[in-house]
């Protein structure tokens, strides 16, 4: 409805989370704090490195072949960059001026920065009612997630989790649908002649209307106290944490202990120069193989559980 490049957005939307670490945001609290005195540790960055230095699939370059405007979507998604980790990740890439790190990107990276949000908040409420964290009858004060519980019930679902699957589905569609809405007005207010009058408009032009900004905002808020802080998740999270800093720790102690083509790199590297090379390597791990690595290297691991 919008007309704009779906491959794009579908592309920024799944590569801009590359360089999360292990564990999501807990590693990446975790990775930051152990990295401190080394310049520490973005996951916006790190997506960027990934793509633009790390892959190596190409025999004349290092990062994969992608287009400025993937880049760019990836560099801007959560609207103009400041002089940030990322900033810093950007301005070693060859063509990083261009770029226009102060601009706001293309409508398709704004697209992937507001899906993200969608599918943060469906899939947050469903882990909190499937953990049993939350109850169904918690959300019915709820401004957005309320009224969509009422439209879900009437369905007569055989069992409360065909409701949760209905309430989430009506969240969705209702979150896609103002914010289709929204981003029409906006568009047609601005008249963009081509994407660069997108990224001068000085504001986001895909956008939630104010009032459903408001419910969301309102929603993500009590998400926070019961489902993130929730003293189980805290716990987990904790744990969580300890693995990737014991992971880090090792590895900078004793570099040998690390896959051997990672080890070979790491050799005759200065101190700071290794540590983002252990980091790299930490952050590249799925949740599954930082739990192995940490029980091949340690006599006790957390249960994640």
């Amino acid at each position: 409805q919008l007309r704009l490049d779906e491959d794009l957005a579908e592309a920024i939307a799944l590569a801009h989370d590359l360089g999360h670490p292990p564990f999501g945001h807990a590693g990446e609290r975790a990775l930051d704090r152990a990295m401190h005195a080394y310049g520490g540790f973005d996951h916006n960055a790190q997506s960027l490195r990934v793509v633009t230095a790390l892959e190596r699939k190409y025999a004349q370059f290092d990062g994969l072949n992608l287009t400025w405007e993937t880049l760019e979507g990836l560099a801007k998604h959560n609207g103009p960059v400041r002089d940030t980790a990322l900033a810093k990740v950007a301005r070693r890439t060859e063509l990083w001026q261009s770029l226009d790190l102060a601009s706001w990107p293309s409508a398709e990276a704004q697209v992937a920065a507001l899906a993200d949000d969608i599918a943060y908040v469906a899939h947050d409420i469903d882990d909190g009612l499937r953990a049993h964290l939350i109850v169904l009858a918690d959300l019915e004060a709820q401004p957005l997630a309320g009224p969509a519980l009422a439209r879900a019930r009437p369905h007569g679902a055989r069992d409360e989790a065909r409701e949760v699957y209905e309430l989430t589905r009506i969240l969705i569609t209702q979150m896609i649908a103002d914010l289709v809405a929204e981003t029409r007005a906006r568009l047609a207010a601005l008249a963009p002649a081509g994407p660069d009058d997108i990224r001068r408009a000085g504001q986001a032009t895909v956008a939630f209307s104010p009032a459903m900004a408001e419910r969301i905002a309102t929603l993500k808020g009590f998400l926070f106290q019961r489902v993130y802080r929730h003293e189980r998740v805290m716990r987990v999270m904790c744990d969580a944490e300890s693995i990737v800093a014991d992971l880090f720790g090792r590895f900078m102690q004793q570099p040998h202990t690390m896959a051997e083509a990672w080890h070979a790199a790491s050799r005759q590297l200065d101190e700071r120069r290794r540590a983002r090379l252990v980091g790299d390597f930490v952050a590249g791990m799925t949740d599954r193989y930082a739990i192995a690595e940490h029980r091949r290297l340690f006599d006790a691991t957390p249960d994640l559980r």
